[in-house]
């Protein structure tokens, strides 16, 4: 399967500047799950820039009608 990284760059809200996984979905989510994490792109922008993208941080927000 063709990385199409460019396109999935547009849609990337990670804010976290060094990040090398940028526009690579599938290194970023397997990235992610090891850590019990998700990716930034399933967080809003405020809740993305604290960084904390663990599922209980998501679970909240989905309780809180925020996702």
């Amino acid at each position: 399967m063709e990385c199409k990284k460019e396109k999935n760059l547009t849609s990337c809200n990670c804010t976290y500047e060094p990040c090398s996984r940028k526009g690579m979905c599938c290194e970023c989510l397997q990235y992610h799950l090891k850590s019990r994490q998700l990716p930034a792109c399933c967080f809003p922008a405020d809740a993305e820039r604290t960084y904390d993208r663990s599922f209980e941080h998501f679970a909240r927000l989905v309780q809180q009608k925020k996702v």
